[in-house]
This record gives structure tokens, C-alpha cells and sequence, in this order.
């Protein structure tokens, strides 16, 4: 990143309405999905139920790439090591920026997502799905997807930050693309692998979504000179 980064020195907080709104729209969408899952909305179900199978089926049929997609949910897009990055980040940012408030929000931000992962997760109840002939395993209630919505979580505040930082050109698009297929591969492995609703994991991307843009909204709210 350039030196007039992600803290510039006296630059003016700056208010981004737009930023607000979408935050709005994403969580209204969010609601709006926990909410057919609740009351088990026909067509959604409907969807839902074919898909999983459609998958499940292709999963039992290849275990070349249900192993694969194993080691990729299990290791590199596992919450965990999703939640290491960010730490790794925070702690880069202190050491070599002393950026004591963006490390703060960068880790506050995704400890905020885990809660409203976990407590959305206990208030929807949503059983996963049970297959005779499974492929891999998983604990808790469905809805929203762990793996989905962290990854959403991470990858979209290191955007940000990122893009904040100065950073374009070729290294942007390189990160953007490493971002989409980590966002979009973290969610759809976790439906072949037969553990999560295609819905679950559209929930996870839908509320990851609104606590970047909600968490942008709230970090252009203080100077930079605070830092």
C-alpha cells in the first residue's frame, strides 16, 4: 500500500450516505430470508430441497472433488482461518501503521459478525439437512452459513481497506478476484457438501454484505488523525 493509506493524516471524516443505504437494503434482505426460512415459505423450500439433492448426489458420484472441496472448507475458507487473516491483518496495521482505531474496527467488525452469525443462528433453529449416505458433517443450525457470511465478513472489509489505501490497477483486480471466488467458494462447497441449504448460504452472504457496508458506513465517521 502507498504511505497515504489507509490513516492519512488530517483528512476529514467523510459521510457516505450511500453506504448507509445499502447497509439498509442488505439487512432488510436479510430479514427478509430469515423470515421464509422461519414460517418454511413453499417455494423456498421447494428450491432448496432440489438443489441439496441435486448436489448431494453429484457429491457421492465424485469423491475426487468432495475431497477437494473438503480441504478448501475445512482449511482455507474455514471461519477460522478466515477470523487468523483478519487478526493478521489488525496485527500488521499496529505494528507497522500504528492504526490503532482500524485494527480496532477491523477486529471489532468481524467479532460483531460472529455474534450476529451465532445469535441469528439460535433464533432460527434451522435443522440442516440429514442425507442416508453423508459426506462430510457439520454442528449447529443452518441458517445463516458460518462459512459464507464470515468470508463475506473478511474478504469484504480487506476491500475495503485496500481500495481505501490507494490500491488499483492489476493488484486490485487480483484482489477482487481472489475475494469473489473466496466468497462465492466458501458458500456454494457447503451446499455439495451437503451440510447447508442453498438459502442458508445466500442468508450468510446477504448479512455479511450489510455488516461490511454497515461497518464502512462507521469508519468514515472519525478522522483519520485520530489515529
Amino acid at each position: 500500500m502507498p504511505a497515504a493509506s489507509v490513516d492519512s493524516p488530517a483528512r476529514p471524516p467523510v459521510r457516505r450516505p450511500g453506504a448507509a443505504r445499502t447497509a439498509s437494503v442488505l439487512a432488510l434482505c436479510s430479514a427478509v430470508l430469515a423470515a421464509l426460512v422461519v414460517v418454511r415459505w413453499r417455494p423456498l423450500m421447494t428450491f432448496d430441497g432440489a438443489v441439496a439433492r441435486t448436489t448431494h448426489d453429484w457429491a457421492v458420484d465424485d469423491r475426487g472433488l468432495t475431497h477437494a472441496f473438503r480441504v478448501l472448507t475445512d482449511w482455507v475458507w474455514d471461519p477460522l482461518t478466515m477470523r487468523l487473516l483478519c487478526a493478521a491483518v489488525a496485527v500488521w496495521l499496529l505494528w507497522r501503521r500504528s492504526a490503532w482505531w482500524t485494527a480496532s474496527w477491523l477486529v471489532g467488525t468481524c467479532a460483531l459478525g460472529a455474534v450476529l452469525q451465532q445469535g441469528l443462528k439460535a433464533a432460527v433453529g434451522r435443522p440442516r439437512p440429514v442425507w442416508p449416505d453423508p459426506v462430510d458433517s457439520a454442528h449447529y443450525a443452518a441458517f445463516p452459513s458460518g462459512h459464507a457470511m464470515t468470508a463475506t465478513v473478511v474478504c469484504g472489509l480487506l476491500l475495503w481497506l485496500l481500495r481505501r489505501g490507494g490500491l488499483s490497477g492489476i493488484p486490485w483486480g487480483a484482489a477482487v478476484t481472489l475475494a469473489v471466488l473466496s466468497v462465492a467458494g466458501a458458500g456454494m462447497t457447503r451446499v455439495w457438501l451437503g451440510v447447508h441449504w442453498p438459502s442458508d448460504v445466500l442468508g450468510g452472504w446477504l448479512l455479511g454484505a450489510a455488516v461490511v457496508a454497515a461497518a464502512a458506513t462507521v469508519r468514515t465517521w472519525w478522522p483519520t488523525s485520530s489515529e
